[in-house]
């Protein structure tokens, strides 16, 4: 595996780490082919630097905001019946629970620096599906902002519901809400207060899509980070690229995945620090193309923006330290974001293929062990756990 690099200095940066071998979990950035190959990679990679910007017969890379904003404008809003004969309804609400552990640890955080007034952008907001996160978090404004205007409309409408629909003594937080692309458009230009400061900000399960270009990912980063306050929170989660790219080069093509997602490549071997591009579906609410974050490059993008990171963990290593709260097992309980195996009263498993609850039925089957267990398909925990959590803080 070789990952290339573009022409700025922040990426002959990363391309320096990446001579160093700096790598995860026995996935090296350095490896890969032979010395051909990478002085052949070389050449080419020079040949592109000479290449003038402005050259008619420079390649035109396609903008792929469009596919995405498209994409989730037209995902129909389906009720919670709906949602429950999902094939991956656990899944979803375990990501759910997972990104409500870390809000509401966060928002302790904040709240532990002082009494104040809590303001959050939720950066990538879709319908809203965190508005009750917020909510329960007791914050005092909240802006919402997304590429697809449609979701940026749902939620809108899902928060004037929560309004209308809210006790008389409860004091809902403010919001204003902005269609944009965060990663070409400056946020705090459409700002209804420009002098607002936030505590938070919130990005989840949407900051690859920017690193499409250098450009674009720095934008979002400044959107992201500019108007943290001092000692403010960028949170969120992003596929992990390294978990990718293990999973691509044990595959024998340059496809992966099981009966509930897909991850397509375009090609193996080496996998430049932006825009390398590949095809994710999740069942019923994902179909787009997305780009791998190097995440030792967004680490040193965003000290630019000063900031440090404080925690990055992979979605298994984030809940097995969770779970061991009391209240943290509670409200994974409340939320269902685990199958009961095996099923009561004569129910059925979210799938009957043969396979997806080995796990389950394995330790079942050790002494002392309570039924019903907690769990996830097989197929379900492939799909999650390809994901990390992150939070990053503003210095002082």
């Amino acid at each position: 595996m070789e990952l290339q690099s573009h022409r700025t200095e922040t990426v002959k940066e990363g391309r320096e780490r990446q001579r160093e071998g700096e790598g995860e979990d026995g996935v090296t950035a350095g490896g890969g082919g032979g010395g051909g190959k990478k002085a052949g990679m070389k050449r080419r990679h020079e040949e592109e630097e000479d290449e003038d910007e402005t050259s008619p017969t420079k390649k035109q890379v396609p903008d792929h905001s469009v596919k995405v904003a498209s994409h989730y404008n037209s995902l129909q809003e389906v009720g919670l019946a709906a949602r429950s004969r999902s094939r991956i309804f656990f899944m979803r609400n375990f990501n759910n629970w997972l990104k409500s552990v870390l809000i509401g640890e966060i928002l302790e955080q904040v709240r532990g620096a002082g009494p104040q007034q809590i303001s959050v952008l939720d950066l990538g907001c879709g319908k809203g599906g965190d508005l009750l996160k917020w909510r329960r978090g007791g914050i005092n404004h909240l802006v919402c902002a997304d590429i697809a205007a449609v979701s940026v409309e749902q939620c809108q409408s899902r928060y004037e519901d929560m309004k209308r629909k809210s006790h008389a003594n409860e004091k809902i937080f403010s919001a204003q809400f902005i269609t944009a692309d965060c990663s070409k458009e400056v946020l705090s230009e459409k700002l209804d207060h420009p002098e607002l400061m936030f505590d938070i900000c919130s990005c989840q399960f949407v900051y690859h899509y920017s690193f499409e270009s250098e450009q674009k990912a720095d934008m979002m980063l400044r959107n992201a980070c500019e108007r943290l306050k001092p000692g403010g929170y960028f949170i969120g989660t992003t596929p992990d690229a390294f978990e990718l790219i293990k999973r691509l080069e044990a595959s024998d093509s340059l496809t992966f995945g099981n009966e509930v997602f897909k991850v397509s490549f375009q090609s193996k071997g080496s996998y430049p620090l932006f825009g390398c591009q590949y095809h994710f579906s999740l069942e019923d609410v994902v179909d787009v193309p997305e780009f791998l974050v190097y995440f030792p490059l967004f680490e040193h993008m965003a000290k630019r923006y000063n900031m440090r990171l404080v925690m990055k963990q992979r979605f298994s290593e984030f809940s097995e330290e969770k779970v061991k709260k009391e209240h943290h097992r509670s409200l994974m309980m409340k939320m269902m974001a685990l199958e009961p195996f095996p099923c009561e009263d004569g129910g059925r498993q979210a799938t009957d293929s043969r396979g997806e609850y080995c796990h389950a039925k394995d330790h079942s089957s050790r002494a002392g062990v309570r039924l019903p267990l907690g769990t996830l398909s097989r197929s379900e925990w492939e799909a999650t756990s390809i994901y990390l959590v992150f939070v990053f803080q503003k210095m002082c």
